[in-house]
């Protein structure tokens, strides 16, 4: 006999991105999670349940792609075809099956008869803006047209948020082979060994890309205006995260729930799109500390009043951490409190909607190497039919001393939506 779930139950989902971490001797060998002032985050901690959940699955990599899909139920064992096609998603980027689609990242790297010559500096290019971003592509694209007129021929270039952006390959090339490292992942560290390798030709073709956008960027106007101003320069393109387009189940499918995401970043906005989940719009963000986060709560209780499930994402640590910038992340951890989950737990408690929440970093982002880590991550669910005698606040720690793992972070979903809850014969 069969029994399914009375879906009278609401589910929000929290993600403050990266916010997870180590202890920081300049914390007095706290967590920023420790560190921070977070009264809501702790009072639904001791009245729900901590746990941890393996997001990253072996063989991966701790990407925001692999996390997150991971965090939304998809196995990436399964399902992950690559980082950039889900970003392409968002931007509703035209491939075929066989194109291979990959993320470029304006950046920063060291200017040459300096000590930092050579260095990957910054993998955001100091979080420059749209505009400018967009300028600079626009002349990179006739710049690679004027140099590598049949190469660029292949490729189709289209601006995303910021520094992102993406690229895609509409020749029959095949880059399987082919080993791309996030810029991300080398911070501070010489860029050229982490160039693309593998496969000769394929690998050669997105050198010389790079190659040619180094040479075009790094005396560009913009640059030279950043520069004056206190502000790293957007000097190359770096080429990475491929994949050909993935094919995923809807969310609707597989739990029977509308859901809706509410994000500023792109990658985030492609997996919501391909399993089926709406956007919702909400002026004001940005993937840093200056985003609103006063609308960014708005945004999720009309939200939670219109879906089944609503997911909203804060970027604002992760890239606090990829900058080892504590004190920002602390204060983003602090603002994700105060402005977003406190407004939300009240909206809660007057009304008469049962909502369960999860709220849940999707990998730990280190202050201390800006790097993300494969730690299984913290998470406090609570909600009706939630609870744990064990009545902690909110920390890593904390999370690692419950009885809760999942050791397969996909499953986590399931557990969110069905555990504990009254269930009925079909």
């Amino acid at each position: 006999m069969d029994y399914v779930i009375q879906f009278t139950v609401k589910y929000l989902i929290l993600i403050p991105d990266g916010a997870a971490d180590r202890p920081l001797p300049e914390l007095d060998g706290l967590t920023p999670f420790q560190s921070a002032n977070t009264p809501n985050l702790d009072r639904f901690a001791r009245a729900g349940r901590l746990g941890t959940a393996a997001t990253t699955p072996p063989g991966f990599g701790a990407g925001s792609d692999v996390c997150t899909m991971s965090l939304l139920g998809y196995d990436p064992a399964k399902y992950h075809t690559g980082r950039a096609p889900l970003e392409a998603a968002s931007l509703d980027v035209l491939s075929a099956p066989n194109n291979w689609i990959f993320r470029l990242n304006l950046v920063t790297v060291g200017d040459a008869g300096t000590d930092q010559h050579g260095l990957m500096l910054d993998h955001s290019a100091g979080g420059i803006s749209d505009a400018e971003a967009r300028e600079l592509l626009s002349g990179l694209s006739g710049f690679w047209s004027q140099h590598a007129p049949q190469l660029a021929a292949d490729f189709a270039l289209t601006p995303g948020v910021s520094y992102r952006s993406i690229l895609v390959d509409h020749s029959t090339r095949n880059y399987a082979s082919v080993e791309a490292t996030p810029p991300h992942e080398i911070p501070n560290q010489p860029f050229t060994p982490a160039l693309p390798s593998g496969s000769a030709d394929e690998a050669e073709a997105l050198r010389t890309l790079m190659a040619l956008s180094h040479q075009f960027l790094d005396q560009h106007e913009i640059n030279t205006a950043r520069r004056e101003q206190g502000l790293r320069p957007a000097n190359m393109a770096w080429i990475w995260g491929q994949g050909t387009k993935p094919q995923l189940p809807k969310f609707i499918d597989r739990f029977g729930l509308r859901g809706a995401m509410i994000t500023s970043v792109d990658l985030l906005s492609g997996i919501a799109k391909l399993i089926g989940w709406d956007l919702i719009d909400c002026p004001g963000l940005t993937s840093y500390h200056d985003t609103d986060y006063d609308a960014q709560a708005r945004a999720t209780i009309a939200a939670m009043q219109n879906y089944d499930i609503v997911c909203c994402h804060v970027e604002a640590p992760d890239e606090a951490s990829h900058q080892a910038d504590f004190v920002t992340k602390v204060a983003s951890i602090e603002a994700i409190d105060r402005k977003i989950l406190g407004p939300v737990l009240r909206w809660i408690d007057k009304s008469d909607q049962e909502v369960r929440v999860l709220v849940m970093p999707d990998h730990y982002t280190l202050c201390s190497n800006r790097k993300h880590d494969a730690t299984p991550v913290p998470f406090a669910m609570g909600g009706p039919g939630i609870s744990s005698l064990v009545k902690r606040v909110f920390s890593e720690p904390n999370a690692d001393a419950s009885d809760l793992h999942i050791q397969q972070g996909h499953e986590l979903m399931e557990y969110f939506l069905r555990s504990g809850l009254p269930r009925t014969c079909k």
